[in-house]
């Protein structure tokens, strides 16, 4: 999707991999300004390689504290993405206090905090903004292994409205992508097993998962003027498994 963000200062979690790692390139090739979050410095490094001019923080969003001194004072940002996750496999009998508690750290308590700094900066500044927030179609149904990671997109959901809720009065629009399978490093993680994966894509009624791009695709409008009357909303980018 060919979009204009220039003069435009976006922050992006999870940037080091994946669905993170191509909405960085996608901002930056339209003109954005970007600031890259991710806590493994290799894949800053590579992806400044990549990207001349971003910004790069390497923070694990876990730790809010570091997060805190990481980002608490980023400076002016006009669009977020948050898309930092961790999806730990464990049954619902196995899940431990740290699992619980990593996972809804990263995934849900980190997006309070980081948009907390950038909807402040926005008010302050005056300006409007758009935040994505990226889901999953789990948030919506149950899958094997995962119950703390879908718990985690489920929250996030409510959290989407909430923050619409309360921020579109200042014109800053909050909106999710969910997302079915997507074969990231991520994805492979939870689905390893090839067979799985074919029966799983087959219950799609595209007959396929959604590729990083079209992930990518929806974070992008819905950061663009193109979507200036949404807020409050979901894009399931889930190739039809929810109408199944």
């Amino acid at each position: 999707m060919q979009l204009n963000f220039s003069g435009l200062r976006a922050l992006v979690t999870g940037a080091g991999k994946g669905i993170g790692r191509d909405t960085v390139k996608a901002l930056h090739a339209s003109g954005a300004s970007v600031v890259a979050v991710s806590r493994t410095n290799t894949d800053l490094v590579s992806l400044s390689k990549e990207c001349p001019g971003i910004e790069p923080v390497c923070v694990d969003l876990g730790n809010w504290e570091a997060t805190e001194q990481a980002l608490g004072s980023v400076g002016p940002v006009d669009l977020l993405v948050n898309n930092a996750a961790v999806a730990p496999l464990q049954s619902f009998l196995e899940i431990t206090k740290e699992t619980f508690d990593r996972t809804f750290n990263v995934n849900v308590r980190s997006v309070i905090q980081v948009s907390q700094f950038v909807a402040r900066g926005m008010i302050a500044r005056g300006v409007q903004g758009s935040i994505v927030n990226v889901s999953s179609m789990v948030a919506y149904v149950t899958f094997p292994n995962l119950p703390v990671y879908s718990s985690t997109k489920s929250a996030l959901t409510m959290l989407t409205k909430a923050m619409a809720w309360e921020l579109g009065p200042h014109k800053i629009r909050v909106n999710s992508v969910n997302p079915t399978l997507v074969l990231t490093a991520m994805g492979k993680h939870v689905v390893p097993d090839p067979e799985m994966a074919r029966k799983l894509k087959e219950r799609h009624p595209l007959k396929k998962f959604a590729e990083v791009e079209d992930v990518v695709n929806s974070i992008l409008f819905l950061l663009s003027d193109r979507s200036v009357s949404i807020t409050g909303s979901g894009i399931l980018v889930d190739c039809g498994y929810l109408a199944s």
